[in-house]
């Protein structure tokens, strides 16, 4: 964060009822520190709930055909924010563990200032098997974190 602004957002969305939510702080946080965008997708091989990319997609061997479901839906996601006046986005496709992407590797690479994540794209089964991606997020992250929840 440079003269109380930020530069640099990180947006991870994983395709949840939660994206929508994080899109939108996301745009008006970027338009209003005249940021940087970044919207992330981390394509998990053993997710157990639904998202852009399932497990049965990666089973199926179908890796390019699920590269460019995610990819078309990020063309989307950038399209809404560039018409939202957003002026710098990238769209960003990464596979691996997404605690870990999210809150180490993508920011370490792209030098981002301030991650905007949803409150869980999880299901309450796929937290108490795997953890709550945001949680870890929130702890391990090097950089500010706001949580964006949905206000009903």
């Amino acid at each position: 964060m440079a003269n109380g602004t930020y530069q640099s957002i990180l947006a991870p969305i994983d395709g949840s009822k939660q994206t929508p939510i994080v899109m939108d702080r996301a745009i008006q946080t970027a338009i209003h520190n005249h940021a940087h965008l970044d919207i992330l997708n981390v394509v998990q091989i053993n997710q157990v709930t639904e998202g852009f990319a399932t497990l049965t997609d990666m089973s199926d061997g179908k890796t390019h055909e699920l590269v460019q479901i995610v990819e078309k839906r990020l063309r989307d996601l950038e399209k809404q924010a560039k018409d939202a006046g957003v002026e710098s986005v990238d769209i960003h496709i990464r596979f691996g563990n997404p605690k870990l992407v999210i809150s180490r590797d993508f920011i370490r690479d792209h030098h981002n200032d301030l991650i905007i994540i949803g409150s869980t794209g999880s299901s309450r089964i796929e937290r108490m098997l795997l953890g709550s991606t945001t949680g870890y997020v929130v702890r391990m992250a090097k950089c500010d974190v706001i949580v964006a929840r949905d206000k009903h």
